[in-house]
């Protein structure tokens, strides 16, 4: 019976130390994947594609991305949610870092790290051709439409003027093209996407009212180890030009 015990109990030690074997194997596992959080309704910085170069995701972002996962050892996996919900997914340990055409604020500052730019941008308006929208100033009586957290709903709110907002920028320039809105305010480069994929855009630039602004990854506030991989691979892409071969791919839509 002694013997009996000994032997069930020997079992269950070795049950338990199986299962502490897998669960670490689980989380080294775990360590050798970086996890990014984007919004996959940007282009051409990121969207959703047939042919994916991370799953069904693709653009300049995705291919940073895929560069310092590549750089540093690690796989990359995407996650897709809504802009807004980026950051507090980061600061609830869901993502490891953000990479989604955003813009580097003080405010954005206060609860994330930032690592080196690697974009530059700046907002502009789509309007119809034929538009008498030829400054920022001409939107004071127009219906205006902005994207849910970008840059360019913060710009138009400074500017004290009312608009709408949309989630996705596909649905805000489909306002545009159906006549239901005067002008879109967003991001340069998806800006010449939007305007390349449907006829009778245009874009009006007005940079006294529209501030370049800079691109950065966001990581969690004192993760300076990650950080610090991410800055190396990225200022290495900027030194050997493989950030601009990426923006000159994607901004030319060779690679849907």
């Amino acid at each position: 019976m002694v013997k009996t015990l000994k032997k069930i109990a020997a079992l269950a030690g070795a049950v338990v130390l199986s299962a502490t074997m897998l669960s670490g194997c689980a989380k080294e596992k775990e360590a050798d994947t970086l996890v990014f959080g984007t919004n996959a309704e940007f282009p051409p910085f990121e969207f959703v594609s047939s042919n994916g170069l991370i799953d069904q995701y693709d653009g300049i972002d995705i291919a940073v991305a895929k560069k310092i996962g590549d750089d540093n050892g690690m796989a990359v996996k995407i996650e897709n949610m809504e802009f807004d919900s980026l950051l507090i997914a980061l600061q609830n340990g869901q993502i490891d870092a953000v990479i989604a055409g955003m813009t580097v604020t003080e405010e954005r500052k206060e609860a994330v790290d930032f690592s080196t730019p690697y974009y530059v941008a700046k907002q502009v308006m789509i309007v119809k051709e034929g538009s008498d929208i030829k400054k920022a100033a001409d939107m004071a009586d127009k219906k205006i439409v902005v994207i849910q957290g970008y840059t360019g709903e913060t710009c138009v709110n400074d500017m004290g003027y009312d608009y709408e907002a949309f989630k996705k920028g596909t649905e805000a320039v489909m306002e545009l093209v159906n006549g239901k809105c005067d002008v879109v305010v967003i991001d340069s480069a998806t800006a010449a996407k939007y305007i390349g994929d449907n006829e009778g855009l245009v874009i009006v630039e007005d940079d006294e009212a529209f501030a370049s602004e800079e691109y950065a990854i966001a990581v969690a506030k004192g993760n300076d180890e990650l950080l610090a991989k991410i800055n190396a691979s990225i200022e290495k892409m900027i030194a050997d030009g493989t950030i601009n071969e990426f923006s000159a791919k994607y901004a030319e839509g060779s690679a849907e």
